[in-house]
């Protein structure tokens, strides 16, 4: 992997003596549609951190270095085919100083709250970007999850504040991308269902928050059969692009599910993460060439 050498001590030093530096980068970056004629979106994702979610494989600390962390995003940006980002403040702003941005779309991660493994997991509350804080920015777009476990009140709380997200990002005419799931608990952990009227009951409650649609994309898992990825995409006529995920064993076999899931009529792209930015290989660039391949 050839990355561009990214100092953490740089960074630093920018950040205690000129932290004007960000906004100033923010108001002078060149920026791009979200979307080109081809209506085709590829979207790195490194909003993980955030939520206390380090881990890639069998490293439970991978995405803790953030040095690494930059320098694979820089060299993923890098590539032809790459849309741009989707991260928290903080790495978004990272990137801005770095000049990783230009001509990229940069989408901001809205709730961070539900922190992997806690106890209020699904409580998953508004602690990152807000939509002023988007619109200020001039950031692109804003993303935020939504889990739904029928047995959970703190679900009841996520959805209300969803929906206010999405009116709140309307009213700015930016596009927000809500990654639904129905979940349970196994064990005390928070589990995802993957089954395709489970992906299809959730995309119906997404499809319906707020006071308007008009700016909602949906971020959405590939079925645990592939096959039903067709008609659970019909439940709604909103965008789709799909969540790539961390790939397990057959890297080959993922990559046939989301190239099959991509000529459905209302899937525009991909919004890939860890899959891309830590492959197993190491070979990022690679890694990255493929998914844009895909589309």
């Amino acid at each position: 992997m050839t990355t561009r050498s990214v100092s953490i001590s740089e960074l630093a030093s920018v950040r205690t003596r000129h932290p004007e530096a960000i906004a100033e980068a923010a108001a002078r970056r060149a920026r791009r549609p979200l979307v080109d004629d081809s209506e085709r979106l590829m979207i790195v994702a490194a909003d993980h951190p955030a939520r206390g979610a380090l881990a890639v494989g069998g490293d439970r600390l991978a995405m803790a270095n953030r040095a690494e962390l930059l320098e694979r995003l820089v060299l993923a940006l890098s590539r032809p085919g790459v849309d741009g980002v989707l991260a928290t403040a903080d790495v978004l702003e990272d990137l801005l100083l770095l000049g990783a941005l230009e001509g990229k779309v940069a989408l901001g991660s809205m709730n961070r709250g539900g922190l992997a493994g806690a106890s209020f997991e699904l409580d998953d509350r508004f602690t990152g970007h807000r939509a002023e804080d988007i619109e200020r920015l001039r950031f692109d777009g804003g993303k935020l999850l939504l889990r739904i476990d029928y047995d959970d009140p703190g679900s009841l709380r996520t959805l209300h504040a969803t929906a206010r997200a999405i009116d709140e990002m309307a009213a700015r005419r930016l596009p927000v991308f809500v990654e639904p799931f129905l979940t349970s608990r196994v064990e005390g952990r928070v589990t995802t269902d993957l089954s395709g009227p489970a992906v299809a009951r959730s995309v119906a409650i997404a499809s319906g928050l707020g006071g308007t649609s008009a700016y909602t994309w949906l971020k959405l898992p590939v079925t645990t059969d592939p096959d039903d990825m067709a008609w659970v995409c019909e439940t709604s006529s909103l965008p789709v692009v799909l969540l790539g995920g961390e790939v397990h064993g057959d890297q080959e076999g993922t990559y046939e599910k989301w190239r099959k899931a991509l000529s459905l009529p209302t899937v525009r792209g991909l919004v890939v993460g860890r899959s891309l930015l830590y492959p197993a290989d190491g070979d990022v660039s690679a890694a990255v060439d493929t998914a844009v391949g895909l589309l």
